[in-house]
């Protein structure tokens, strides 16, 4: 993600997450942050369907955000994303992955699951709505990390092994922050 992907990651944003939609200098702000956010867009035909953002502060990452229009899902978008988060959040030495979601969000908690997150904690009443946040955690292992810093997959790790990564839909685009 770049500066100029911001308006139109803030209308998907608005669109997605009603009632929950970061403003637009979070985004500003997130992205100025280049030491520890990575923000990544995809996009199909020219048009951006879907975000993610991640903070890494050692030892633990944060999935800030990932979200994939809704009539793009199914098509290994949002596998993508995450699996590039993941391998960021390794490159950085994390040694844990962690993220909200949805209590009402099946769909999303299926993914997480796939990769290996496990939920650890609830968050009770946690978004505007009311509803609850579930805290789950991926733990990345120290020789996995090592890999991953030369860039090159594990066999230790579900993220390694998705099929996203070998046959990827519209590729992330990286912000091009270290």
């Amino acid at each position: 993600m770049v500066a100029a992907d911001i308006p139109a990651v803030h209308a998907l944003e608005c669109r997605l997450f009603p009632v929950d939609a970061w403003p637009l200098q979070m985004f500003v702000d997130e992205l100025a942050q280049a030491g520890t956010r990575h923000y990544l867009v995809a996009e199909a035909s020219g048009a951006i369907v879907g975000y993610a953002g991640l903070m890494c502060i050692e030892p633990i990452a944060d999935v800030q955000t990932i979200a994939v229009v809704p009539a793009q899902e199914g098509r290994g978008i949002g596998s993508a994303l995450l699996t590039e988060l993941i391998r960021e959040s390794r490159r950085r030495g994390a040694a844990d992955v962690l993220l909200e979601v949805r209590a009402d969000n099946p769909r999303a908690q299926q993914l997480y699951r796939r990769f290996g997150f496990e939920q650890i904690h609830v968050r009770r009443r946690y978004y505007r709505d009311g509803v609850d946040a579930l805290i789950m955690r991926l733990q990345l292992h120290a020789a996995d990390g090592a890999a991953a810093a030369a860039d090159k997959p594990t066999e230790n790790h579900p993220a390694d092994k998705h099929p996203a990564t070998t046959q990827h839909p519209p590729l992330p685009r990286e912000t091009g922050q270290a």
